[in-house]
């Protein structure tokens, strides 16, 4: 399938797959997405110590390097796992501009590790952010009560809707603790349906840049 790199709104980069005409990131801004949905609308509102974190997508890893920068500016210990089917290539890796648009060109390294380590182990990126790439599908998630926060950021509806079915949401469900959340940047009503049968209560709130609305689901 052909990839390429194009810039967003934000001048952030993201992947574009033509075949599927989906992207990795929103185009209106690949990093305001990932601070409005993942950080403001979730990993703000955690509680826990340590807060164990989800991404169902590791994709690029701006997300899991987002939340990395928010450990160390709020001194919050973070426990990460990311599932990735299809990690991506070395080449586009070295085309991600995230460092430079984010300032953290002292932050290097930790953004080089978190593509570099080894999948299915846990590392340590910092003395309080650990991390953990599985490389499998998302329908084989099977964790049990074991995570406060799951940031979904699957490929949109449009282009792989079996990902935002209510099956693969019960297994959301089973993965969090009790009073976790889950949030994404989708909302659509099938979307809302299929978590609320899963078990999950749902609220709709203001989109990212580009997008009325997101989905933030809670397990009570």
């Amino acid at each position: 399938m052909k990839r390429e790199i194009i810039t967003t709104s934000d001048g952030s980069v993201t992947i574009y797959l033509p075949e599927i005409k989906e992207t990795y990131h929103s185009r209106f801004g690949a990093i305001q997405e990932a601070y409005h949905v993942f950080i403001k609308n979730g990993l703000a509102l955690t509680e826990s110590e340590p807060v164990a974190i989800l991404e169902i997508g590791f994709g690029t890893g701006l997300n899991a390097f987002i939340t990395y920068l928010e450990s160390k500016k709020n001194n919050q210990q973070i426990k990460y796992t990311g599932i990735e089917a299809y990690p991506i290539p070395k080449n586009e890796i070295l085309q991600l501009n995230y460092i430079t648009e984010l300032n953290a060109e002292h932050e290097r390294a930790a953004f080089e590790q978190l593509h570099n380590c080894k999948w299915e182990q846990e590392v340590n990126v910092s003395a309080i952010f650990t991390l953990c790439k599985q490389q499998q599908r998302f329908e084989d998630v099977v964790s049990v009560n074991s995570y406060d926060l799951i940031y979904f950021d699957a490929f949109g509806y449009h282009a792989q809707p079996e990902l935002w079915s209510t099956a693969i949401f019960k297994k959301m469900f089973t993965a969090l603790k009790s009073g976790g959340i889950l949030v994404t940047y989708a909302c659509r009503t099938s979307i809302k349906k299929a978590m609320e049968e899963a078990g999950f209560t749902t609220e709709k709130l203001p989109g990212p840049p580009g997008k009325r609305e997101m989905l933030r689901a809670v397990k009570l």
